[in-house]
């Protein structure tokens, strides 16, 4: 069984629910209760998708409205009508793309339906409820939790990660060995995937914000870390281990005492031209096995200066009390 947990979006829906029942009770609507479902339905994950659901839910409420009052008023408040209704409703809600407000406004059918007959009062009751449902919906879907810190611990987690990644890989270019099992490898893995998918959820609730940095920057990292997939064989695979790899493993030590937020990529593809130069000006391979190491050197070169040039354009993370900075 899974651990008891009250999120924050099941506290939201509880305060709603009460807030909008108690609201149309006070304005004594006809099935105030039903204020209580709209604001159910309008609660969503982010503030974007909110907003979604509550303008398809209005323009369906709306239609049922218009569609209500002719059907009923030209062919009578029969069952046989009402599946007629929703025979023509559903096609036209899915034409206008909103057909997730089909529940919504079969609700405010239902109401219709139910008294008969189709008055004033009723269209001003109706649209009451819709206004205190949706209304009171809207608002408290417009208290999102903060994440910034969250996605914030995602960025630590990941760049500690990195810089081990790096750090065994210079261990192994200058012994050819080592007990490294991979462990940090799998928990960036993880920490990019929840980071990314946090961010993303980050972006939904920033209605105005035309930039996401973490988006942005756990992008960045997700592709980095196709790259540090893709060198690692290249570097465990080596026949043998020449001159040229100690060369490379200080470069990495350095890269690996600074992985962080900001952005370095210019000044390390810098370092990283040096160090071909010196590569090239190194002896040459003697035998098969020395070839072989020292193209896959290179290569492993040619995917570290990607692996760099990917952050280049990015301005870099300003990080200030666990939240980003905006300039």
């Amino acid at each position: 069984m899974r651990k008891f947990k009250i999120g924050f979006r099941t506290v939201k829906t509880a305060v709603g629910v009460a807030l909008a029942i108690w609201l149309a009770a006070f304005l004594n609507l006809e099935y105030y209760t039903s204020a209580g479902i709209l604001t159910i339905l309008s609660i969503q994950t982010t503030k974007r998708k909110s907003i979604h659901a509550i303008y398809t839910r209005i323009v369906a409420s709306f239609l049922v409205l218009a569609m209500s009052y002719v059907f009923f008023t030209f062919l009578g408040y029969h069952a046989l009508v009402l599946g007629l209704l929703v025979l023509f409703l559903l096609p036209i809600l899915v034409m206008l793309k909103v057909t997730p407000g089909f529940v919504s406004s079969s609700v405010i059918l239902l109401h219709i339906f139910n008294e008969q007959h189709f008055t004033l009062a009723l269209l001003e009751n109706e649209l009451l409820i819709m206004l205190v449902g949706f209304g009171v919906g809207f608002l408290v879907n417009m208290q999102m939790p903060d994440i910034e810190r969250e996605l914030n611990t995602y960025r630590i987690e990941i760049e500690k990660n990195y810089s081990t990644i790096f750090s065994e890989i210079a261990k192994y270019l200058r012994e050819g060995d080592t007990n490294w099992n991979g462990r940090e490898l799998l928990l960036a893995t993880e920490a990019v995937n929840k980071g990314k998918s946090l961010a993303y959820q980050d972006v939904e609730n920033h209605i105005t914000r035309k930039e996401n940095l973490f988006y942005r920057y756990f992008d960045i990292r997700e592709q980095q870390l196709e790259i540090i997939e893709r060198i690692l064989p290249k570097i465990t695979n080596l026949p043998t281990i020449v001159t040229q790899a100690h060369v490379i493993a200080e470069f990495m030590d350095d890269l690996s005492n600074n992985v962080h937020s900001g952005n370095t990529a210019v000044k390390y593809r810098g370092k990283l031209s040096q160090v071909k130069k010196e590569f090239q000006e190194l002896p040459l391979p003697q035998t098969h096995e020395e070839f072989v190491a020292m193209a896959s050197l290179y290569q492993f070169l040619e995917e570290m200066d990607q692996y760099l040039s990917i952050k280049q354009n990015f301005k870099g993370l300003k990080i200030k009390k666990g939240k980003p900075v905006f300039n």
